[in-house]
């Protein structure tokens, strides 16, 4: 019998220029329901520029976004906040608030999303410090933290809303090799005990053959390949090809 997924996000012949550059050429890609997909490509090649409108921070000149079977691209800015409860998102950097505590960083989204009591509040944010690993770092600021530790601050504030899918846009740049692989066992560890789906933007290798379900590989604006860890690694595909033997 063959088995029939679900896409949770659907990028649908996707075009986005930025004055005369033309980043997408009619892209094509399903995030399924449960996995997490691994988007690999050269350094400039649209891979954030992609994951940013799966969110709605950016709009495709033409083609269609489909969450959860809505198509977001056509969505007001104002319309666009349940959405964005449906589809968390780590920034390269963690994106936290300098002037607020981990504590008031994490429980921003809830605070704005409105009608939560604040002991609920703090006891949510403690379960997702408990999480990320940050249980005791609740009171810091974010100049207090290492590199790795703001990387799980600000993914605790976008799982604060509880989404379906999670976007990570370069979750392991510049951490050493030993918290980078302490954020790809968070990566997977979350999918697995909460169901998370998954959308990892990266250059990283082993970041990408350790959380991936499935690796779609992004050149000239289209998705060239799109496969297993083990069909990555095995496929024949000419630029696939040079990009992994070069990366590694």
């Amino acid at each position: 019998m063959t088995r029939t997924f679900v896409p949770l996000v659907s990028c649908v012949a996707l075009y986005k220029a930025f004055g005369a550059k033309q980043v997408l050429r009619g892209l094509d890609l399903d995030v399924r329901r449960g996995e997490t997909l691994v988007i690999l490509g050269g350094s400039g090649s649209g891979k954030s520029v992609l994951l940013k409108h799966m969110n709605g921070l950016l709009r495709p000149d033409r083609g269609e976004v489909l969450v959860a079977g809505e198509n977001i691209a056509q969505l007001a800015e104002v319309d666009l906040g349940p959405i964005r409860r449906k589809v968390g998102m780590l920034f390269q950097m963690a994106a936290l608030f300098d002037s607020m505590s981990v504590l008031d960083n994490v429980a921003y989204p809830i605070r704005e999303a409105g009608q939560v009591s604040e002991s609920k509040i703090r006891e949510r944010v403690d379960q997702l410090l408990e999480v990320v690993g940050l249980r005791d770092a609740a009171l810091l600021m974010p100049a207090e933290l290492s590199g790795g530790m703001r990387k799980r601050a600000g993914l605790a504030r976008a799982l604060a809303l509880e989404p379906e899918v999670m976007l990570y846009d370069e979750p392991t740049t510049g951490l050493d090799p030993v918290v980078a692989q302490k954020i790809n066992v968070l990566i997977r560890d979350l999918q697995q005990r909460l169901g998370l789906s998954g959308v990892v933007v990266t250059h990283d290798l082993h970041c990408a053959f350790h959380v991936a379900d499935r690796i779609a590989f992004l050149h000239d604006g289209r998705i060239a390949f799109v496969g297993t860890p083990e069909e990555t690694r095995r496929s024949s595909q000419p630029i696939l090809r040079e990009f992994l033997d070069a990366a590694a």
